[in-house]
C-alpha cells in the first residue's frame, strides 16, 4: 500500500475580515503561505472552503432592526401581524424579531410544538404523552400551554423562549398573542397578515396560509430581498441565513458568492497551475443526537461552488464488496481485488447493491458539513478550510 493518508481538512487562519477587504486575494495567499509552512503541496482537486460570515463581513451586508421594519412596514402595513413557525434562537431569530415587532402595533405570534423546525425543543415529546395532547390536532393559548407544560426552559441555554420573545415584543412596544400550533392556518383566525419565519418548508407554509384565505404572505426570504435606505439585503434570501451582530443590527446571508469562489479557483490556477475547487459553506446539515437540534438554519450549505462540486458521491462500498464478492479472500490478495473493482466501477452507482449505505447527499452539503464541524462557530479563527483527498478512492496513488 503506497498510500497511508485519505481525506485531510486544515483550518487556515485569516485576519479578521473588515468591509472592503479583498477577500479573494487573502483567502489564496493564505492558503499559499499554509502550504509553505505546513509542507503540503496544492493538488488538484483539492477543496478550499470560505465561511458564508467572512463574506459578509467583506461585503459589508448588514442592515438595523429600523431597515428590517421599514421593509415590513411597506409589505403589511402597521397594524396587526402574525408570525407563524419562528425557530427558538437568539442569534438567529431574537434579534430579527425586535425588528418585526417594531413594525406593528399587535404581533400574533403561533409556535410549532413540541419543537420548532429546526429541532430546537419548546418540551420534551414524553410531555405529550403524559398529558395527552396530540400536537397535529391541538391548538393551544398561551394559558392552556402554560397550564400543561409549565415554564420550558431550552435544555442547551436554558432559556423560556415563550417568556423570551414575548419580553422582546412588548420591548419595542407592541402587545402580544401567543399560540401554538401545528397548522399555519390556526393564525388566520387571529389576522389575515402573516409573516413565515420558516426556513426550509416555507413554501409549503405560504401555499397553505393563501389557500386558507389569508390577505397577504411573505417568507424571510422576502424581507430584505433589495435594500432599504441602502442597507445590505439579498435577493435571493432576504433574511434568511442572517445572524445578530450587534443589538441592533444584524449580519445577512452574502451575496455574489459564485463570483467570489470562480475568482478563487482562477487566482490559486494563476499562481500554481492546480485546478482546486471553492465554496463558499455556512450551517452544516447534520443532527445532533442529544439536544435534537438539527444544525442546518441557514438556507442552504453553500449559496456559492465551483462546478466541480456539483453532484453526489459516486462509491462503492468496501465492506459490502469485503463481505461479499470477495469473502474468500484476504490480505493483499483481497486488497487487489477491491482496488480492481474501483478501478472498473460504473459512472453511476445508483441503484447498486455495491453501493448501498454510502451517503446519497449532494457533495456540497457533505463537504460543507465537513468545513462547518472544523472551523466551529466560536474562537478557532480559522473560517477557511483547505481540504485535500477529499475525491481519492482506496485505489489512489
Amino acid at each position: 500500500m503506497g498510500r497511508y493518508v485519505g481525506t485531510v481538512a486544515r483550518g487556515i487562519r485569516l485576519p479578521i475580515i473588515r468591509k472592503g477587504d479583498a477577500l479573494d486575494e487573502m483567502v489564496v495567499q493564505r492558503i499559499l503561505e499554509a502550504s509553505e509552512t505546513e509542507g503540503f503541496s496544492i493538488r488538484d482537486r483539492d477543496v478550499a472552503g470560505i465561511t458564508e460570515s467572512i463574506v459578509a463581513r467583506s461585503q459589508g451586508n448588514y442592515a438595523t432592526i429600523d431597515d428590517i421594519a421599514a421593509d415590513l412596514q411597506s409589505k403589511f402595513g402597521s397594524d396587526i401581524l402574525g408570525i407563524v413557525f419562528p425557530i427558538l434562537s437568539r442569534n438567529r431569530f431574537a434579534i430579527l424579531l425586535k425588528g418585526i415587532a417594531r413594525s406593528a402595533k399587535h404581533i400574533v405570534l403561533q409556535f410549532s410544538y413540541p419543537s420548532d423546525e429546526v429541532g430546537n425543543q419548546l418540551m420534551e415529546e414524553s410531555l405529550l404523552d403524559e398529558h395527552g395532547v396530540n400536537p397535529w390536532s391541538d391548538h393551544l393559548t398561551e394559558d392552556r400551554f402554560t397550564q400543561l407544560f409549565g415554564g420550558c426552559l431550552h435544555p442547551f441555554t436554558g432559556v423560556d423562549y415563550i417568556k423570551y420573545y414575548r419580553s422582546l415584543i412588548e420591548g419595542e412596544g407592541s402587545s402580544c398573542d401567543i399560540l401554538f400550533s401545528n397548522h399555519p392556518q390556526t393564525i388566520l383566525s387571529h389576522t389575515r397578515k402573516v409573516l413565515a419565519c420558516d426556513i426550509h418548508t416555507r413554501a409549503r407554509t405560504k401555499r397553505q396560509l393563501l389557500a386558507a384565505g389569508a390577505e397577504k404572505v411573505f417568507c424571510l426570504d422576502e424581507i430584505l430581498s433589495a435594500p432599504m435606505n441602502g442597507c445590505g439585503f439579498n435577493p435571493d434570501y432576504g433574511l434568511l441565513g442572517s445572524n445578530k451582530a450587534t443589538e441592533e443590527t444584524v449580519k445577512l446571508f452574502p451575496r455574489e458568492c459564485q463570483t467570489l469562489v470562480d475568482r478563487v479557483q482562477e487566482l490559486i490556477k494563476e499562481k500554481t497551475g492546480k485546478t482546486v475547487e471553492a465554496l463558499v459553506y455556512g450551517d452544516g446539515a447534520f443532527k445532533d443526537p442529544v439536544g435534537k437540534i438539527w444544525e442546518l438554519a441557514d438556507p442552504v450549505v453553500s449559496p456559492g461552488y465551483t462546478k466541480g462540486l456539483n453532484g453526489s458521491p459516486n462509491e462503492l462500498k468496501l465492506k459490502y464488496l469485503a463481505d461479499n464478492q470477495f469473502a474468500g479472500l484476504t490480505g493483499q490478495e483481497l486488497h487487489n481485488a477491491i482496488v480492481n473493482q474501483i478501478k472498473q466501477k460504473k459512472d453511476d452507482l445508483v441503484g447498486s447493491m455495491e453501493s448501498q449505505g454510502t451517503t446519497p447527499r449532494r457533495l456540497t452539503d457533505l463537504i460543507g458539513s465537513l468545513c462547518d464541524l472544523t472551523s466551529g462557530s466560536g474562537d478557532k479563527g480559522t473560517p477557511v478550510i483547505y481540504i485535500q483527498g477529499y475525491f481519492d478512492s482506496l485505489a489512489s496513488e
